[in-house]
């Protein structure tokens, strides 16, 4: 079996579980492929007991890699989707970090995992993707295509007035949203940033996608779900020459003026969930729901 590993650096308190890996994996005789930068930190950190194979790209990896782990917290899991882009490549991760939504293995749980991944035991879901371009906005980026697992969002770059942004449904003035910036989410986003912000928690497979607007002048200025299907036009009006556009975790700097286009991607990412995991499940797990006294 062949395995790809992607992740970033860490603190030593992980090193005890990222060796306990490494050694499962070479107990099962797998062949190991480990991102060329993470694979350079890695050298003095653990002790390999087989050889490795380093990758840049999922061009390099075989074809018949068997799934990716991602090793790190849910940012991590979103920079192993951006490597993965549309090869179908399954990936999953083990969770080195907080909230943990994407990278659902929990640390202490690696041995138990491994085991069910390695038979199959698991499902195989597959999430819809933002697609964005950009025009007039400026940059060496324009007009490519970037894609999103989580979210866009565009926000002010510093700490003057509010932006005004303009969103349009299918050419079709939705709203001017006079406020810090707006989030365009997908289900599998609607836990990260557009929750925080107030947006609705949808689940994944439900076709829709969320805009939320952050801190907006108007109280009554709520967040709308949309269809995936749904052609998303952005347009920014500011006192400021530029603001901050994201895309998961890549940020840069576009112009006022710029026009950003939305649309759901043409290919899926398939994520892999262990079999006694669910989407509510992880509700209830990581937003504490139901949390009290009286149900323990």
């Amino acid at each position: 079996m062949k395995l790809a590993i992607y992740g970033r650096e860490f603190q030593d308190s992980v090193v005890q579980y990222v060796q306990e890996l490494f050694d499962l994996m070479a107990r099962e005789h797998i062949e190991i492929w480990v991102y060329h930068m993470f694979n350079d930190f890695l050298d003095d950190k653990i002790e390999y007991k087989q050889n490795t194979h380093s990758f840049t790209s999922y061009k390099d990896l075989p074809k018949d890699i068997k799934f990716m782990l991602s090793l790190g917290g849910d940012g991590t899991m979103l920079a192993a989707v951006s490597i993965i882009a549309d090869s179908g490549i399954p990936v999953t991760g083990i969770n080195f970090g907080r909230l943990g939504f994407l990278a659902s293995i929990n640390k202490d749980k690696i041995e138990e995992a491994f085991g069910a991944l390695l038979i199959g035991n698991y499902d195989i879901e597959q999430r819809v993707l933002l697609s964005t371009y950009t025009e007039n906005g400026g940059t060496s980026n324009e007009g490519e295509v970037s894609f999103a697992l989580n979210d866009i969002t565009i926000v002010k770059k510093d700490s003057s007035a509010m932006i005004t942004v303009k969103a349009y449904v299918n050419n079709q003035l939705l709203n001017a949203y006079w406020a810090d910036g707006l989030i365009v989410a997908t289900p599998t986003g609607s836990t990260a940033y557009s929750l925080s912000c107030g947006g609705p928690i949808v689940m994944p497979g439900s076709g829709n996608f969320i805009i939320t607007p952050i801190s907006p002048h108007n109280l009554n200025v709520r967040p709308i779900v949309v269809t995936d299907t749904s052609l998303i036009r952005i347009e920014i009006e500011s006192r400021s020459d530029s603001f901050l556009f994201s895309c998961d975790s890549n940020t840069r700097v576009i112009n006022t003026g710029a026009i950003i286009n939305i649309s759901r991607a043409n290919f899926t990412v398939n994520l892999i969930r262990l079999k006694q995991e669910s989407f509510f499940s992880t509700l209830r797990h990581k937003l504490l729901w139901g949390l009290d006294t009286r149900n323990y």
